[in-house]
């Protein structure tokens, strides 16, 4: 038995039907305090969906 072979069956183990899954609530950092985005108005919602992010270790100086 091979890695791949375990990993598809744990994959295969912890798939969840729809009705089984719940919405999860994401909060961001906006002002210096932390908000859910579902509390935005329409235009800070579309502001939040737009941000593009980065991974600091990839950025270079100079």
């Amino acid at each position: 038995m091979n890695d791949m072979s375990v990993i598809k069956r744990v994959h295969s183990a912890i798939t969840l039907k729809d009705e089984e899954r719940t919405r999860c609530e994401v909060w961001t950092r906006v002002m210096g305090y932390h908000r859910p985005t579902t509390s935005f108005n329409k235009g800070k919602q579309s502001e939040h969906r737009e941000r593009q992010f980065f991974i600091e270790g990839r950025c270079k100086l100079g």
